[in-house]
């Protein structure tokens, strides 16, 4: 229950709005000037001795208004400049302002001239704001500020909140700890550090609550927001050294994210999944099905790679945990190397470049031949193989493709019908296919017999596609001219030492699973699967899921949305819709979709409803996952 007679005191600069006021309107006044920036940075010096209460606050606005030399006119651009410079939860939380104003105040010790049009767009008048005010000379231009005015003397935040003796609980939202005094002279009951913009410890390290965001304060105090749950308590968990710009991406749109380098074993894992919601790995880091048992707070896992072999999708779709992954975004990256290998084995660069580091000077043109004419063999004609096709191609290499499934050709390329046909025509192998498991020992001694003599043999796909045993021999031999390998049966989870049978040999690239791992490509994945992910957590969208159905909605503004995973037996719906109607909800949309193992129904509604119907939503049978969206 909300107690109506609970007051809210709010600061402005750093917590209703982004920024310092003062401090942008530095940025107008000195526009053009060639000291612009020294003087800019000596007033956010002065502005934060003067928040954290280390000097007097009249020292620090006497002291930042000589610097600032402004006038009447630069007060209108500095009110353009705040109104898009709103705090982004206080913007999206407008809803909390109007329907609570009579409760709210603003105590700042700012000016009312520029705080007064910000703050009466979210219906808090002019008399409910508290602040300081401007001195002008007869040209307009600033000289001063009222010293009579409370809010210019030092800790005046006390003496103003005193001055208004409001009734019933009061708590203080600011950034500061000329905001925490209140609370600490006893005239306020809590004081929440408003940390969105900037964190001070002095403020934060006294606070009765922190609050990263305006959707933890009222989430705290159980007040109406337009999100039901704050994505500051989202947790995430990065593994693997995923690239630090889906931590920056993931951050940035409130969650709370921890990045580790390395991978982790299946017991770590259980243990540090514990509260977690999302995981981030990429292709070392084993999520089982007893992983995915313990995780209970789970509800996505982001491969931040093509493969999701190393997931138990099945498990996790059974425990309505959804899948993404990043198909595309590191194709190009693989398509270069394999190019940049071709024409390296058939160039026979390997042993010549190494007989120079032993000191050695062999030119020759003995086993050195031009790509251009030879025929390469694509072995997997998905978005890799279709992509090198093309690049292969235009540099005049004749292409021939084999795929398991019916694939359009590219450009001139030629389908075989069998594995032996493209095998027996190619002066160049490279492998291009998923991680099914099926697919082990794809090429092995007898595939290796049907290759042309002297062949080339690239494996950018996976380590267990390939008989290494067998390739080590035929390499030997010279029944396989040279290859280049990226990929092994078994890879270590961290960087360190490593053997291979395949060390040692002549004319063989071995490279340590970096086909995809490009500055470009990681940078495409860290932007590629965490916007799947803040899509599904922000809206409730699965589109790119590799194991759920689909369902792609717009975001609702006056709307309640309801996420209810179940098992895919008859009736679910039936029980939904009977509860909600049991409740008097009116649904605006409702959106399911099916495999055959789940059910995923999104229900919009358009109006308040009682807490009563989430816990009946809950008991519905075979329900798997119920989630509140907003």
């Amino acid at each position: 229950m909300v107690d109506v007679g609970r007051k809210y005191v709010f600061d402005f600069d750093s917590t209703l709005t982004r920024v310092e006021a003062l401090d942008i309107l530095a940025e107008i006044t000195l526009q053009g000037k060639s000291d612009k920036n020294e003087i800019i940075k000596e007033i956010q010096e002065i502005t934060n001795l003067g928040i954290d209460g280390d000097i007097s606050f009249t020292e620090s606005l006497e002291r930042r208004i000589k610097l600032l030399k402004a006038h009447k006119d630069h007060l209108v651009l500095l009110v353009d400049e705040l109104k898009d410079k709103i705090s982004k939860s206080i913007e999206t939380n407008e809803d909390f302002f109007q329907n609570f104003s009579d409760d709210i105040y603003v105590i700042s010790c700012g000016f009312k001239e520029f705080i007064d049009p910000i703050v009466t767009e979210y219906d808090i008048p002019s008399h409910k704001v508290y602040a300081n005010t401007f001195k002008f000379d007869e040209d307009g231009n600033i000289v001063g500020f009222d010293e009579a005015n409370v809010l210019a003397s030092h800790n005046g935040k006390i003496e103003c909140l005193k001055n208004l003796d409001l009734e019933g609980e009061v708590q203080v939202i600011g950034d500061g700890y000329s905001d925490y005094v209140m609370r600490e002279a006893g005239i306020a009951d809590k004081f929440f550090a408003y940390t969105e913009n900037v964190s001070r410890d002095k403020a934060t390290t006294n606070a009765d609550h922190i609050a990263p965001n305006m959707d933890e304060f009222l989430f705290v105090n159980d007040l109406p927001r337009k999100i039901s749950y704050p994505k500051n308590r989202i947790k995430i968990l990065l593994l693997e050294n995923v690239h630090p710009a889906a931590f920056d991406n993931l951050s940035e749109d409130g969650f709370s994210v921890e990045l580790v380098k390395h991978s982790l074993s299946e017991d770590e894992l259980i243990e540090k999944l514990k509260g977690v919601h999302v995981l981030g790995i990429r292709s070392k880091t084993q999520v089982t099905k007893k992983v995915l048992e313990a995780a209970d707070k789970l509800l996505v896992v982001g491969a931040f790679c093509i493969g999701t072999t190393q997931i138990d999708l099945e498990s996790a779709k059974k425990r309505g945990v959804v899948v993404f992954n990043a198909p595309y975004s590191n194709t190009r990256s693989v398509v270069e190397l394999a190019i940049g290998e071709i024409i390296t084995l058939m160039r026979n660069v390997f042993p010549r470049s190494q007989e120079i580091h032993n000191g050695q000077w062999n030119k020759t043109a003995v086993n050195s031949k031009e790509v251009r004419g030879k025929k390469l063999g694509i072995v997997g004609y998905g978005n890799i193989g279709k992509q090198l096709s093309v690049l292969a191609e235009a540099i005049g290499m004749r292409v021939y493709y084999y795929d398991v499934n019916d694939k359009l050709a590219l450009g001139n390329a030629i389908k075989c019908n069998t594995l032996e046909d493209l095998l027996n025509v190619s002066d160049v192998v490279t492998l291009h296919i998923d991680d099914n498991k099926a697919n082990k020992n794809f090429i092995g001694e007898r595939e290796i017999r049907q290759m042309k003599n002297g062949a080339m043999l690239i494996n950018l796909s996976r380590g267990f596609v390939v008989d290494i045993q067998a390739l080590v021999a035929a390499l030997k031999s010279g029944k396989v001219g040279g290859a280049a390998i990226d990929v092994y049966p078994e890879e270590p989870r961290s960087n360190g030492e490593f053997f291979s049978e395949l060390q040692g040999l002549s004319n063989v690239i071995l490279t340590p699973h970096v086909g995809g791992s490009t500055e470009e490509a990681q940078r495409d994945i860290a932007n590629f699967v965490p916007n799947k992910i803040m899509d599904y957590i922000n809206s409730g969208n699965t589109v790119d899921a590799v194991n759920f159905p689909c369902i792609r909605l717009p975001r609702q503004t006056n709307a309640h949305r309801f996420l209810h995973i179940h098992k895919n037996v008859p009736g679910v719906m039936a029980k939904i819709n009977k509860v909600l109607a049991a409740y008097e909800m009116n649904i605006t949309g409702q959106y399911l979709s099916t495999d055959s193992d789940v059910g995923y129904v999104i229900t919009d509604l358009d109006k308040e409803y009682n807490k009563e119907v989430i816990k009946a939503l809950k008991k519905v049978d075979n329900t798997i996952k119920f989630r509140v969206l907003y």
